[in-house]
């Protein structure tokens, strides 16, 4: 991520907060926009074009905001970075704002690794045991990996809960070892 891409979505962060906006509704009209930009190249292609006034760039801004329904914060948002000729710049700024959105929902992205497939159930009891050590709510990413014989590792930011067969068995042997 580059260092604009950062203080863009840090200022834009500021507005959110001193506005009182929901972040996560925010974050979603930004990418709205976002995919209607990168939907749509003759729309890409001529609010990119530096040749257009910018009072013309902007009646289309308007139309397109309106048109999703975004926040007035979001549309000035967009319409700064589109006079900043960094609209090639929004997904970074997106993805940046993001944590932004995260952080005022307290919500904290979980990696679930297991052996197999979950299913719904387990998903469902292992979400919550997790949101309990989280403090929040979760944002969960599930992976396989073969190599564990069973159990689940968890990483919740940089702290890693391994509850796997594997960890247990290491467990064991050490107390075997220094017994």
């Amino acid at each position: 991520m580059s260092t604009v891409s950062l203080r863009y979505a840090h200022a834009f962060g500021d507005v959110a907060r001193s506005a009182h906006l929901d972040a996560q509704l925010a974050k979603q009209q930004l990418e709205d926009f976002s995919g209607t930009l990168l939907g749509s190249p003759e729309l890409h292609e001529f609010l990119g074009n530096p040749s257009i006034a910018a009072p013309e760039k902007l009646k289309i801004v308007d139309a397109v905001t309106s048109k999703i329904g975004v926040y007035p914060q979001v549309r000035n948002f967009i319409a700064v970075i589109m006079t900043h000729e960094r609209l090639h710049d929004l997904p970074e700024i997106i993805a940046e704002f993001a944590a932004f959105a995260d952080e005022a929902a307290s919500i904290t992205d979980a990696e679930v690794t297991t052996a197999r497939p979950l299913n719904d159930a387990d998903r469902v009891e292992l979400e919550a045991r997790i949101s309990a050590l989280a403090g929040g709510a979760i944002r969960t990413a599930y992976h396989q990996d073969s190599t564990l014989l069973g159990g689940v590792v968890v990483r919740i930011g940089s702290t890693v809960y391994d509850g796997s067969v594997r960890a247990q068995l290491q467990q064991l042997k050490t107390k075997l070892i220094n017994a």
